[in-house]
């Protein structure tokens, strides 16, 4: 599920805070679903446990997991960090096609563009 990239320059808890928002995003993750525990994680992808409870820390207080003492950290409802992410994406697609514009690129071009780009994270993914 998480794949680190250590040649990446950042740090690796940004890497996991990334990564477990995009899974969280995209519905793999789902609400009220427990998360793997901070020794389990660390194991797995063979770091340290600190920097796991770094990046829970952030996402928890960021809105994505809530803890429950004794019990672990679980995927909270994140239906409105959705909505909050998206006219982030919106605006900047906004920006995007603003720039497109004035660079002399068509509508036709730009959507081309847009659709190639987006296919090819799907791919990725």
């Amino acid at each position: 599920m998480i794949i680190l990239d250590f040649r990446d320059r950042r740090p690796i808890y940004e890497q996991l805070i990334e990564k477990f928002q995009e899974v969280m995003m995209i519905g793999a993750l789902e609400k009220d679903e427990k998360m793997p525990s901070v020794r389990q994680l660390a194991s797995e992808l063979s770091i340290n446990p600190n920097t796991v409870q770094r990046a829970y820390g952030q996402l928890e207080r960021e809105g994505y997991i809530y803890s429950v003492p004794g019990k672990g950290s679980f995927v909270a409802d994140i239906s409105q960090l959705k909505d909050v992410r998206r006219e982030e994406i919106r605006r900047a697609l906004e920006q995007t096609a603003r720039r497109a514009f004035v660079s002399g690129i068509s509508k036709d071009e730009f959507l081309e563009d847009a659709g190639k780009a987006y296919e090819k994270r799907r791919e990725q993914e």
